[in-house]
């Protein structure tokens, strides 16, 4: 059975914004379970790669078999050398660090807010300067919004830095991680990249790259873990969720939306992400809703929504 592109790109779209909501809260909780950043980016990059890899030798394997050059990455990446380090380094790898490592200062609220609601931003910046997109004047008030709201939660935050606190120091790395995930949605549009080969190409980047800096570090004692001291039931669950699902799953799925809908609007379908994931803050994990989140929460909400009505499809502009 073959389903339209359409029926493709919206199942996408709801898979992605289901995981990304689960992402936020999960991550949030288990900042205070005991593993650090580096920590559950390993049991990300470990998981995802578990799946990932294999699939990509066996992907490649009628190539080679051909006597093909394909790949890059001694055959672990289907992707060139070059889309490859352009897409792991923004998508598979400085994202999860950068991410992992705000929840252990800031709360899931505020990731709620600064994550997916920065994403329209900075992937509308990013595909202007790069895709030479054009910014209508109704995307841009859209824009404009999410601008405000990012500026009443992470703008405060930076405020109160001056009475103490690590906060700031959260948001600031939820802004990196948005824009780093902007910069790999747009290069999927750049190189029109395929949805499974763009995972597996950033999942090896991250496993080539990372797993022995973290090995190394860790055994000589350069770098904290606490691997040894978690219970084998938190990190199985880690690489499960935030392997298979963050990065499996949704990836594929987000990398899909991308090619249907297009970078911008792409992320502007996220809008439900912000209410959901910061609810499910207030529902599970107990945090207070004060009224600069609220505010924001409600600016951020608004401005993708308006974005995404005076957005149209790529596919539809391409008809």
């Amino acid at each position: 059975m073959r389903f339209s592109s359409r029926t493709v790109g919206l199942a996408s779209a709801v898979i992605t914004v289901l995981i990304w909501t689960g992402f936020i809260v999960i991550a949030r909780a288990s900042a205070s379970r005991g593993l650090l950043p580096l920590d559950i980016a390993l049991a990300r990059i470990l998981g995802a790669s578990a799946v990932l890899l294999p699939w990509a030798w066996w992907l490649m394997r009628p190539a080679r078999q051909r006597g093909e050059k394909t790949g890059s990455l001694l055959g672990l990446s289907p992707l060139p050398w070059g889309q490859t380090v352009r897409a792991g380094f923004f998508g598979g790898l400085l994202y999860a660090v950068l991410a992992y490592s705000g929840f252990f200062f800031a709360p899931a609220a505020h990731a709620s807010v600064l994550l997916p609601g920065s994403l329209p931003l900075w992937t509308t910046l990013l595909a202007w300067l790069v895709l030479r997109e054009k910014v209508s004047s109704g995307r841009a008030l859209g824009l404009g919004f999410i601008v405000l709201g990012d500026l009443l939660v992470g703008g405060l935050s930076l405020l109160k830095a001056f009475e103490g606190g690590d906060v700031w120091k959260g948001d600031l790395l939820f802004m990196c991680a948005a824009c780093s995930w902007a910069a790999y949605s747009v290069t999927v549009r750049r190189f029109g990249l395929d949805a499974v080969r763009a995972t597996m190409a950033i999942t090896a980047f991250a496993f080539v790259f990372f797993v022995p800096a973290y090995a190394l570090l860790t055994i000589t004692g350069v770098l904290p873990t606490h691997l040894p001291q978690a219970p084998w039931s938190e990190i199985l669950f880690q690489t499960a969720f935030q392997g298979v699902g963050s990065v499996v799953i949704s990836g594929i799925t987000f990398t899909q939306m991308v090619r249907h809908f297009g970078p911008v609007r792409s992320t502007m379908i996220t809008a439900l992400v912000p209410g959901l994931s910061a609810l499910g803050a207030v529902w599970f994990l107990g945090e207070p809703m004060h009224w600069n989140l609220l505010a924001g929460l409600a600016l951020v909400t608004g401005g993708i929504l308006f974005g995404v009505r005076q957005a149209k499809p790529a596919a539809e502009s391409k008809a």
